[in-house]
C-alpha cells in the first residue's frame, strides 16, 4: 500500500483499516484491484445494477469475491420495490414498502422479505441495505417516498420489525435505514445536505420509533443518513456525528451491531470535506463500515487508507476505534451462509403472482371515482403519455411500472396498441386536443415536477377523458393523481395494466 513507509501504522492496523471499507466497482467481473484488496483485508463490496447480468453470473461473481476474502461482506441495495439491484434489468417482482404498508398485513410483509432474502442467498449476497424504515412525513420527499412503509410511525415500526425478522431468517443480514430518519426532507442527500429542523420530541415520537422496532427485531446493521439535525448536532450530518451515533444510536437505543454509512460519495457526506476526510470523520463518529460509492479505483482506495493512517498518526482517530470497527465487520461476515451449489435460475428466485395477488395489490391503490368513470366510457386506451423525470439516484434507471411489465410479458396489453408519447423537461406535450382518447398519463411524483403539471393542466383544459396514474408518492390533495399506486415496481406495473383492463370492461360490454 502506497504510503506504508511514511507512517508508523503497522500491517495489522492497515488490514483493519481496509476491513472498514466497502467500495463498489463497475461491470459484471471484479477488477484486479478489488480482488487484490480483498486478499489484503478489504471489508467487502457493495453491488449495484451494473454488476448484475443474470443470477448465475452474480453467483459466480460473488464466489470469486468470497474466495479472495472469506470474510467479505457482499452487500446490495435490494429493497424489494422501486430500489432493486437483483432485478435491475426488468424491475422488481415485489410490491414495495408503501404498498405493503397500505395493505398492512404483517404476514404478507414477512413473505416478501423472505422471498427477497431467499433470492439474495441463492446468489451469494450476505447483506441487504433494507428495509427502509424512514417515516415519509413529507410528500415532497425526493429520495424516500414509496420506499417507506408510510407516514404513521407505529405502522412503519410494525412492518420494519416483520421485514427484518423474516429477512434474517433466510441468512441475509438486514440494514435498517436511514438513521435517524430521512423521511421529513425535501432535499436529496445525494445532491446536497438536507436539514431536518424539528424538536427532539418529534424525533423520538416519529423518526426513532421504527428504528427502535428494527433494533428490537435484531437488525444486524443500521445505515446512517447524511442529514443535519440541529436539535441533535448543529454542525455535523448524522454520518459524521458522535452525538447521534454514539450517544443516541449506541447509548439510548442500545444498538450493538454494525453501523454502516450511506455512500460517502454523496454530497451530504463529502460535499465539504471530500471522501477521504469524510471516511476519517465517519470512523471517528462511530461508523464501522464505510460505503464508498460506485466510482472507485485502486488509487482511490489508497487515498482513503492513507487519510485514515495519517489521522491515526496525528491523534485525530484512535487506533482502537478502527480495530473495534473492523472486528464488528468481521463478525458480521463470519455468520454468512455458504454460497449454494447448483443452478441459480431466474425462475427459482422470481415469484409468480396469480390474479388474486394482483387484485390485492390493486386494492391498495387510491382511485378517484372520476378515474373509473372516465375509463368506463372508453372502449380502449388511445394514448399513453409517459412522464419521464430525472431518475432518483437511489433507484437508477431500472425499468418501471407498466413499461417494465409490458417488456417482459408474453401477452401485450393496451400499452402495445395505444399511441405512446414521452414528456420530459426537454420534451413538451404538443397538441393535447389532438390525441387519441382515452388518455392515460403515467408518471412518478407528478406534483413535484412543474413540466408534468403543465402537461396535465394542458390536457385537462381541452379534454374530459384524461386519467393520471401517479406511481410515486402523491401530494396531500391528490391534485395530479387520479390513481395513486404508491410504487412503480414491475409488479405494480402488472397491477396497473390489470386495473385499466378491468375499468374498460363496462364500455366493452355495452352492446
Amino acid at each position: 500500500m502506497t504510503g506504508a513507509d511514511r507512517t508508523g501504522v503497522g500491517s495489522g492496523l492497515r488490514r483493519d483499516i481496509l476491513t472498514t471499507l466497502l467500495p463498489g466497482f463497475d461491470g459484471p467481473v471484479a477488477p484486479r484491484w478489488v480482488l487484490d484488496s480483498l486478499r489484503d483485508g478489504l471489508g467487502g463490496v457493495c453491488l449495484f445494477g451494473s454488476n448484475i447480468e443474470t443470477p448465475e453470473q452474480l453467483r459466480t461473481l460473488n464466489a470469486a469475491l468470497r474466495r479472495a476474502n472469506p470474510l467479505a461482506v457482499i452487500a446490495i441495495d435490494e429493497e424489494g420495490g422501486d430500489v432493486t439491484r437483483l432485478f435491475y434489468d426488468r424491475g422488481a417482482p415485489f410490491p414495495g414498502n408503501a404498498v405493503l404498508g397500505r395493505i398492512d398485513d404483517l404476514e404478507l410483509t414477512a413473505r416478501v422479505a423472505r422471498a427477497v432474502g431467499a433470492a439474495l442467498a441463492a446468489t451469494g449476497c450476505t447483506v441487504t441495505f433494507a428495509p427502509d424504515v424512514d417515516v415519509n412525513a413529507n410528500p415532497d420527499n425526493p429520495v424516500i417516498g414509496v420506499r417507506s412503509f408510510g407516514a404513521d410511525p407505529e405502522l412503519v415500526a410494525r412492518h420494519a420489525a416483520a421485514w427484518t425478522t423474516a429477512l434474517q431468517e433466510t441468512g441475509i443480514a438486514a440494514g435498517a435505514k436511514h438513521f435517524p430518519g430521512h423521511g421529513d426532507t425535501a432535499t436529496d442527500s445525494h445532491l446536497a445536505l438536507p436539514v431536518v429542523d424539528v424538536p427532539l420530541a418529534t424525533l423520538r415520537e416519529r423518526e426513532l420509533v421504527p428504528f427502535r422496532a428494527a433494533i428490537a427485531a435484531g437488525s444486524r446493521t443500521i445505515m446512517t443518513s447524511h442529514i443535519l439535525i440541529p436539535e441533535l448536532d448543529s454542525r455535523n450530518p448524522a454520518t459524521l456525528s458522535p452525538q447521534i451515533l454514539c450517544s443516541l444510536l449506541r447509548g439510548e437505543l442500545g444498538f450493538d451491531g454494525v453501523i454502516v454509512t450511506d455512500a460517502l460519495d454523496m454530497k451530504g457526506a463529502s460535499g465539504v470535506h471530500g471522501v477521504p476526510e469524510a471516511a476519517v470523520r465517519a470512523l471517528a463518529a462511530g461508523c464501522d463500515l464505510l460505503c464508498i460509492g460506485t466510482d472507485n479505483s485502486a488509487a482511490h482506495m489508497v487515498e482513503i487508507v492513507e487519510a485514515i493512517e495519517f489521522a491515526i498518526e496525528a491523534g485525530r482517530l484512535p487506533a482502537e476505534r478502527v480495530r473495534e470497527a473492523a472486528a464488528r465487520v468481521r463478525a458480521l461476515a463470519a455468520d454468512a451462509a455458504p454460497i449454494p451449489i447448483g443452478p441459480a435460475l431466474r425462475a427459482s428466485i422470481e415469484p409468480q403472482h396469480d390474479a388474486e395477488e394482483i387484485s390485492r395489490v390493486i386494492g391498495a391503490f387510491e382511485v378517484a371515482d372520476a378515474a373509473r368513470e372516465r375509463l368506463s366510457r372508453s372502449s380502449r386506451v388511445g394514448t399513453v403519455v409517459r412522464i419521464d423525470t430525472v431518475a432518483n439516484i437511489a433507484i437508477g434507471v431500472a425499468p418501471w411500472g407498466p413499461f417494465a411489465a409490458e417488456a417482459v410479458s408474453a401477452a401485450p396489453s393496451w400499452l402495445g396498441t395505444a399511441d405512446s408519447i414521452i414528456v420530459s423537461e426537454e420534451r413538451e406535450l404538443a397538441d393535447p386536443a389532438g390525441l387519441e382518447g382515452a388518455v392515460l398519463v403515467v408518471g412518478k411524483d407528478l406534483h413535484r415536477h412543474p413540466f408534468a403539471r403543465t402537461a396535465i393542466d394542458a390536457l385537462r383544459a381541452v379534454r374530459d377523458d384524461v386519467v393520471t396514474i401517479d406511481m410515486g408518492w402523491p401530494s396531500h390533495d391528490r391534485a395530479y393523481a387520479d390513481v395513486s399506486t404508491f410504487g412503480a415496481s414491475r409488479l405494480l406495473g402488472e397491477a396497473v395494466i390489470a386495473f385499466v383492463d378491468d375499468a374498460l370492461r363496462p364500455a366493452l360490454a355495452t352492446p
